[in-house]
C-alpha cells in the first residue's frame, strides 16, 4: 500500500489511494467519508498482517523476488531485484461484465513450479533458447469462490503475469472491460516513453501507428498526449537498474494495449481507444471460458545488458500453426524510399531487381500502385525474371476496409477472406514471396484478429508477411511461422520526408536498440549509401550519419529480412568496402551480446551469425565516444576487420588482431564494425 507520509495533506492521500485501488474512477464522498476511508487505511497500514495473505517466488537465481497478496481484498504484486524493490506494490485484476474482480479478494493458494523448455528460431535475435522459470499460479476467490488465477513466470531476468479468468455458474463467455493490472515505479525513476498518439489523425487519419518520437529522461507522472504511451516502455530506476514494460501474447482473442499513467509512479494498462479504426468495434475484449489472458511483461537488470538480451516476448508464446513451407529469409532491394511512388514502374523495378542479384541478395519490395503502374501481367513477368536471377519479389499492399483514408493501392485486397485467398492465391502462381501490409486500424480486438487472419491466410499459400502503419509485434515470430517484421516506429521513410528525421538519425538508433528492437523484429529499411534521399543523389534531404554508420545499423537493426535504403547507383558512387560489407552481412542470428549504451546517446552491441562476431556502435552524442573493448570474444590470432570514422565522419576499413583489447572513438553520427575475416 502507498504510505501515507509521501503526501502533503490528507486530502491528496486520500485521492491517490482511491486512484490507486479503485483504477482511478471517481468516488462520490464527503468529508465525513473522507475521514472514515483514512482511518481505514491508517490502519490497514498498522495491521497489515492480519488482514493479508502474502506468497513470495522467486527466479531460478534467486536475485528477483515476487511477493503477492491480498492487501484489504485488493490483489496487489511487488518485484525486488537482490534487496532493491524495483517495481512497488501495484494493483491486479479484472473488471468484466460477469463481475468485478479487483476488491473484495482472497488469496486462496499459490502452487510453483519449475518450467523449462528450450526452442530454436531463426527469426528472432538467438536463434537457440534454454528457458527456465519459476511458474506460480495464483488462485483468487470471491465471496468463497475462485474466479481467477494470476499466473506468475519468473526467469533470472524476467517477471511476466497474466490471468486465467474461470466460469461462473453456467457463464461460459464474458468481456473483459479493463484491467487493474499496474506497474508501480520507485520515487526517482525517470522514463524512455513513446506517447501513443490521438486515433483517426495524421497522414490520411492513419494513427496510432506507433510512430511517434521518445522522450528521454523524464519523471515519472505524465501520460504522453493525453493517451498514455506505446509498448515497449523503458525506466531507469535510479542508480538501481533498468525496468522495460511490455506485454506479449496478443492475437485475435484480445485487444493491444498501451500503458496509462495513473499517479506519479503507478501506470497501468490501458485498452484502445474508442475512436480507432473509424470508431468501429469495441475497446474491451471478447473471451470464452476459461480464458488466458496476453501476458504482462518486466525485463529487469542493473544494467541494460538484461533489456538487450531478453528473450520473453518469445518465450511465453507458442507457435499457432506450422510453416507450409521452408521460408527464405535474406536481404533486399526497395526503390521507394530513394525514387518514391514514381519509382514504381516496370523498367526501374527491373533494374532494382539486377541490382539485387549484383549484391546476392535475396528479394526486391515494390511498393504502392504496383496494380496501377506495373500491373498484374507485368508483376509476373517480374517474379519470373527475379526467380532467373534468384531473387524473390514481396508486394505493398493496403490493409484498408474501412478505418482510414489512405489512398495507395492496391486496396481491399486485405480486408476480406474471400478477396484475400484469392489475391494470395494469385501470388502463389506467379510466385511472389511476401507481402508488406501497411495502414492498419489501431489496436482493437477486430484488428487484432485481422492480422491473424491475413497471417494464417498467408501461410497457407506460402507467403511471408511484414507489416507496416501498424501495431507492435507481440511474440508473432513464434506464434506465427511466415511472420517477418513490422513497422511500429518511426522508420526511414521519415528520412526522405524531413531533414529534422535526418539530423536524429542517430539518437533515434541508439534508442530503437534498448526499446524497441529488443521486444520484436523491426522493419526500419535503412541503411543507405546514398548523400541525399533521391534517384539522382543530388537533392532532398540529406543524409548527416557516416557509410560506418549505415554498416553498423545493419547489424544493429534485427529483422530476418531487410530491405535496405540501398541504390544501383552505390555500386559505382559509395566506397568498395561498404559495398562488399552490405553484400554479406546476415540477417538472421544466433546470439546478440550488451556492451554497453545509453537510450538517444549511444549504442554498442554483439551479434553472432554462425561463427562470425559482429560487434557495432553508434553515437548520437555531441562528444565523441572513446571506449576499449575487450576482443576475446573473437579467440587468439584471429584477423579482423575494423570499420571506423575519423573525426570528419570519413570511414574507412584496417585489419587488426584478435585476443586483446582495442580502444576505437566513435565521433557523433559515426559508426564502428568489427568482424572477423
Amino acid at each position: 500500500m502507498p504510505s501515507l507520509q509521501n503526501f502533503d495533506t490528507k486530502d491528496e492521500a486520500f485521492s491517490h489511494n482511491c486512484s490507486y485501488f479503485c483504477g482511478n474512477k471517481p468516488i462520490k464522498h464527503n468529508r465525513f467519508m473522507k475521514k472514515m476511508i483514512l482511518a481505514v487505511l491508517v490502519l490497514a497500514g498498522t495491521w497489515s498482517s492480519a488482514w493479508a495473505t502474502e506468497k513470495t517466488f522467486n527466479s531460478p537465481d534467486g536475485k528477483l523476488t515476487v511477493v503477492v497478496e491480498d492487501q484489504n481484498g485488493i490483489a496487489t504484486y511487488r518485484v525486488s531485484q537482490g534487496t532493491t524493490v524495483m517495481i512497488e506494490n501495484s494493483p491486479l485484476g479484472l473488471d468484466t461484465n460477469m463481475g468485478n474482480y479487483t476488491t473484495d479478494l482472497t488469496l486462496a493458494s499459490c502452487e510453483v513450479k519449475t518450467v523449462k523448455e528450450s526452442y530454436d528460431l531463426r527469426t528472432i535475435k538467438q536463434s537457440h533458447v534454454d528457458y527456465e522459470a519459476t511458474e506460480a499460479v495464483c488462485s483468487f476467490e470471491k465471496q468463497g469462490k475462485k474466479v481467477m488465477d494470476v499466473i506468475f513466470r519468473v526467469s533470472n531476468r524476467d517477471v511476466a503475469f497474466r490471468y486465467r479468468i474461470l466460469p461462473q455458474r453456467d457463464t461460459k463467455v464474458c468481456v473483459v472491460n479493463e484491467e487493474a493490472s499496474g506497474f508501480t515505479l520507485p520515487d526517482g525513476t525517470t522514463t524512455f516513453l513513446c506517447p501513443q498518439s490521438r486515433p483517426m489523425g495524421g497522414f490520411a487519419r492513419t494513427s496510432p501507428s506507433y510512430e511517434t518520437s521518445y522522450s528521454y529522461d523524464e519523471p515519472v507522472g505524465k501520460n504522453g498526449w493525453g493517451e498514455g504511451y506505446t509498448f515497449p516502455c523503458l525506466f531507469r530506476v535510479g542508480d538501481k537498474g533498468w525496468v522495460l514494460l511490455s506485454e506479449t501474447g496478443v492475437d485475435g482473442s484480445y485487444v493491444a494495449s498501451r500503458l496509462l499513467n495513473v499517479q506519479g509512479g503507478l501506470y497501468k494498462i490501458g485498452f484502445p481507444q474508442q475512436g480507432e479504426g473509424n470508431g468501429f468495434g469495441s475497446t474491451s475484449a471478447a473471451v470464452s471460458l476459461p480464458c488466458e489472458t496476453p501476458w504482462r511483461t518486466i525485463t529487469l537488470g542493473t544494467t541494460l545488458a538484461n533489456i538487450v538480451e531478453t528473450t520473453v516476448p518469445f518465450d511465453l508464446v507458442k507457435p499457432k500453426y506450422e510453416a507450409s513451407q521452408p521460408y527464405i529469409y535474406g536481404k533486399g532491394a526497395w526503390s521507394w524510399i530513394i525514387g518514391m511512388d514514381s519509382s514504381c514502374n516496370y523498367d526501374e523495378q527491373k533494374r532494382y531487381i539486377d541490382f539485387a542479384a549484383a549484391m546476392g541478395y535475396q528479394s526486391v519490395l515494390i511498393d504502392a500502385f504496383w496494380d496501377r503502374q506495373i500491373g498484374y501481367d507485368k508483376i509476373a513477368e517480374l517474379a519470373a525474371y527475379g526467380k532467373t536471377k534468384g531473387v524473390g519479389l514481396f508486394l505493398w499492399y493496403n490493409s484498408n476496409g474501412s478505418w482510414n483514408d489512405a489512398p495507395q493501392t492496391p486496396i481491399g485486397k486485405m480486408d476480406k477472406s474471400r478477396q484475400r485467398r484469392a489475391e494470395m492465391a494469385w501470388m502463389k502462381k506467379a510466385g511472389i514471396r511476401g507481402i508488406k501490409v501497411d495502414f492498419f486500424g489501431g489496436d482493437k480486438q477486430n484488428m487484432m484478429q485481422l492480422y491473424e487472419d491475413i497471417l494464417s491466410d498467408a501461410n497457407d499459400f506460402g507467403i511471408l508477411c511484414i507489416f507496416h502503419g501498424c501495431t507492435l509485434p507481440r511474440g508473432w515470430e513464434r506464434m506465427y511461422p511466415n511472420y517477418v517484421a513490422s513497422e511500429a516506429v518511426l522508420a526511414s521513410e521519415n528520412l526522405h520526408f524531413g531533414q529534422g528525421a535526418c539530423d536524429a538519425e542517430a539518437r533515434n538508433a541508439a534508442t530503437h536498440a534498448f526499446i524497441r528492437n529488443v521486444v520484436g523484429s523491426m522493419d526500419f529499411g535503412g541503411s543507405t549509401l546514398n548523400k541525399f534521399y533521391s534517384a539522382d543523389n543530388k537533392r532532398g534531404t540529406h543524409r548527416v550519419t557516416s557509410d560506418v554508420y549505415a554498416l553498423a545499423t545493419a547489424v544493429l537493426f534485427q529483422s530476418s529480412v531487410q530491405h535496405f535504403a540501398l541504390a544501383p547507383n552505390n555500386l559505382t558512387d559509395a566506397p568498395d568496402w561498404a559495398i562488399d560489407f552490405m553484400k554479406n552481412v546476415p540477417t538472421t542470428w544466433d546470439e546478440v551480446k550488451s556492451i554497453d549504451g545509453y537510450p538517444g546517446k549511444y549504442a554498442l552491441i554483439a551479434r553472432r551469425a554462425g561463427d562470425h562476431w559482429f560487434i557495432v556502435g553508434v553515437n548520437a552524442d555531441k562528444q565523441p565516444l572513446k571506449t576499449t573493448l575487450d576482443l576475446s570474444l573473437y579467440g587468439k590470432g584471429a584477423d579482423l576487420l575494423l570499420y571506423g570514422d575519423d573525426a570528419q565522419l570519413n570511414g574507412s576499413v584496417k585489419t587488426i588482431k584478435s585476443g586483446k583489447k582495442v580502444t576505437v572513438t566513435i565521433p557523433q553520427n559515426g559508426g564502428l564494425v568489427i568482424v572477423n575475416k
